[in-house]
């Protein structure tokens, strides 16, 4: 196995942990050596006049005047080179380091194309970070102008160490100067995405951003006595992985770690278990479902219990009515000639707010508006926690009444895909009870399609398998939340079933 080059005519042989090996070119591969160099010279030419004279001229060119085409068409992001190879025996490595040292634009070239500072004043730009046992956290930047110094001290930032990175390995370096790859360590405030100059720590504007996540994990930790340092150690890798992210679901009272796929996330546990030593349990996220209810009611509430001191009293009515979609909760106090006093009140709004958070179907509640009208208080008897409690008493009895119903978020979705696999993303939108919207060719990328369309949360879920597999592999998806729509039959009976057994549980 090996490979040819185009520009010297020469084959070369791979040899794993060794350079190629020059051989005699193959008899069998001249044709084809023949029209690929043709190609590329061809393609070079639309962007260097003396080399097109010299192609309809039949004129071999010099090896230097293509060397110099191919540096030059690259550096003005005229051409994109693609070199294969194979990390793991090292064939092709060699190749694309030299293909980097000879045909990349140098770096104060690069400096001025990305209006980056050039000036001889010291500023690097951090692209990866990385934690490690024993030397901390180490941001791997790259120097775009002046010198870095180990101890140096850049926008109150004092740099720890500076070391070379080759491989696993981390060599100690006194300076690192315009250019070279080094490895900052102990700067707790540079991440990836950011520079440090002596102006302080920065976001870089062009820096590549990651990728939404397309697929999450609930997680926990199966000591509770690690949950602690789990929250520690997700900070570390999402910082090391910025296409990984993590958040606390209050609606589900889950822990999620999104990423780009089922392995992304599989790896990301391995390095919790394996490095930070933290064995997790994981899950299938949970929807953030809600309820509502269908028609209105009234209700008289009383609260009332005789102690040995003084007692508890209090008298409310309330009628309990739908509001449109979207509206949330709304309190409306219609009480006239002090029936409630005006201080017992907002204890009335606080006892129906702590009974919206898990409503008869066992999800918060949404909504509903609660007009307090009449009521009855004692002079000594009566107090905050009584009118709380009846106000509770009043919508754990009325809610059931009022017909409640399910809701499923439902997202917008947009999936992104090559126009040949359109249709087949189309069926699997449909097959998974979305309401298609329209597709439509995606900005910037020629060949590829962007399909628009509702759909419940809990279709979405596992759905980037789906994508990649009809795909191969490049498909994608963004969504946002969209609105919430009511959920009736077997799979809403269903989800109120599996909500009354884990509260048991």
């Amino acid at each position: 196995m090996g490979y040819v080059d185009l520009v010297s005519e020469r084959a070369y042989r791979y040899k794993s942990s060794g350079a190629s090996d020059l051989i005699e070119m193959p008899a069998e591969i001249l044709p084809r050596e023949a029209d690929a160099r043709r190609e590329m010279l061809e393609t070079l030419s639309e962007f260097d006049d003396t080399l097109l004279e010299q192609l309809i001229e039949d004129i071999a060119p010099e090896k230097s005047l293509i060397y110099r085409d191919l540096h030059d068409e690259f550096g003005s992001d005229k051409i994109v080179p693609v070199l294969l190879g194979a990390g793991d025996r090292e064939n092709g490595v060699r190749r694309l380091l030299k293909a980097l040292r000879h045909d990349t634009p140098v770096v104060a070239v690069t400096a001025e194309r990305r209006t980056l500072p050039s000036n001889g004043v010291a500023m690097a730009e951090c692209f990866k970070v990385l934690h490690q046992a024993h030397t901390g956290k180490l941001s791997l930047c790259r120097v775009w102008s002046g010198t870095m110094t180990e101890g140096q001290s850049l926008g109150g930032q004092r740099i720890g160490g500076l070391f070379r990175p080759f491989g696993q390995r981390l060599d100690k370096m006194a300076t690192a100067k315009a250019g070279e790859i080094v490895a900052m360590a102990k700067i707790d405030a540079l991440s990836s995405g950011q520079s440090i100059a002596g102006s302080g720590v920065a976001a870089v504007a062009d820096f590549p951003q990651a990728d939404p996540p397309v697929f999450a994990l609930a997680l926990a930790a199966k000591n509770r006595n690690d949950e602690v340092k789990l929250s520690g150690a997700l900070q570390k890798i999402t910082e090391e992985d910025p296409s990984l992210r993590y958040e606390a679901r209050a609606e589900t009272h889950e822990l999620l770690l999104r990423g780009q796929g089922e392995m992304h996330l599989k790896v990301a546990i391995d390095k919790l278990a394996g490095r930070y030593n933290v064995a997790i349990e994981t899950a299938a996220p949970r929807v953030a479902y809600r309820e509502t209810i269908q028609t209105g009611s009234t209700e008289h509430a009383r609260y009332k219990r005789q102690t040995g001191g003084h007692g508890q009293f209090a008298d409310i009515k309330v009628e309990i009515k739908p509001l449109p979609r979207g509206s949330g909760f709304r309190f409306v106090d219609k009480v006239v000639g002090g029936v409630v006093p005006r201080n017992f009140i907002p204890a009335v709004e606080d006892g129906l707010i702590d009974c919206l958070k898990e409503g008869p179907l066992g999800q918060p509640v949404v909504d509903l508006e609660v007009k307090l009208f009449d009521g009855q208080y004692h002079s000594v008897d009566s107090s905050e926690m009584a009118f709380k409690m009846a106000a509770r008493i009043a919508m754990n009895e009325g809610l059931p009444k009022c017909r409640p119903v399910l809701l499923e978020p439902i997202l917008k979705v947009t999936v992104a895909a090559p126009s040949d696999s359109t249709s087949r993303i189309q069926r699997l939108i449909s097959g998974r009870r979305g309401q298609l919207l329209g597709y439509d060719a995606r900005p910037g990328w020629n060949g590829w399609d962007e399909v628009s369309a509702l759909m419940p949360e809990a279709e979405v879920a596992d759905m980037i398998i789906e994508i990649r597999s009809v795909t191969q592999g490049v498909g994608t998806y963004r969504t946002e939340f969209d609105h919430l729509q009511e959920l009736v039959g077997r799979t809403a009976d269903r989800i109120v079933e599996e909500t009354k057994k884990r509260a048991a549980a």
